[in-house]
């Protein structure tokens, strides 16, 4: 797996910080590569070292989907980046990376809908790993984050067919039937999984 080899340069990290110094490292890749068992990974690894916020979290409400005037449209691509609060969530990272602690929304794919107040980060915690599939768009407000926030950026990369087969097998445990699983990968997972390579792969640190 990919996280063995940036463990132990993790560690080595961690023990290079000062005392309420922080390290804050954006982990991207397309649905399906991988990013929530990486992620997970490291924090087994780390421990109280890491702290992992995820993107999910700023998914749009269903009741704003509801709101738009593309109200349909909104539905079939979510997870599109139209469809997640970005200015929120650039101006919630780049307040916590300037006073080192926050607060911020996790998702439930049960309900479909964010939990406010989640995720604590704390001034002790000493690597930040955020992650998501948008967090290196060229584009605002996205761009801000690599300029302002991270310190390093990843991209784990993984084949999109690799990731495309892993998107369908996800929404066939649904109950979505194989034929519907791959519309719903062709029209919505797999536009956002060519653009985020294409947007992403090049401007990473470090390919994982």
């Amino acid at each position: 797996m990919p996280s063995s080899n940036q463990i132990p340069y993790l560690q080595r990290l961690a023990s290079t910080l000062d005392q309420g110094e922080q390290y804050w490292i954006g982990l991207v890749g397309a649905p399906g590569s991988g990013k929530s068992t990486f992620a997970a990974q490291l924090k087994d690894a780390l421990g109280d070292r890491l702290m992992v916020i995820p993107m999910d979290g700023y998914h749009l409400y269903r009741h704003q989907l509801d709101q738009m005037p593309n109200r349909e449209e909104a539905y079939i691509r979510r997870g599109a980046p139209f469809t997640f609060d970005a200015v929120r969530l650039v101006s919630e990272l780049v307040g916590a990376k300037h006073k080192g602690s926050g607060v911020f929304p996790s998702f439930d794919h049960h309900n479909g809908d964010p939990i406010e107040n989640d995720i604590e980060l704390k001034s002790t915690d000493q690597i930040v790993l955020v992650e998501g599939n948008y967090l290196l768009l060229n584009e605002e407000p996205w761009n801000r984050l690599k300029a302002e926030v991270f310190d390093e950026t990843w991209f784990l990369d993984v084949p999109i067919s690799v990731s495309n087969q892993r998107v369908a097998e996800r929404h066939i445990k649904t109950g979505l039937t194989a034929p519907q699983a791959w519309q719903r990968v062709m029209t919505n997972d797999g536009l956002n999984s060519e653009m985020i390579i294409k947007a992403s792969r090049e401007k990473a640190n470090r390919l994982v």
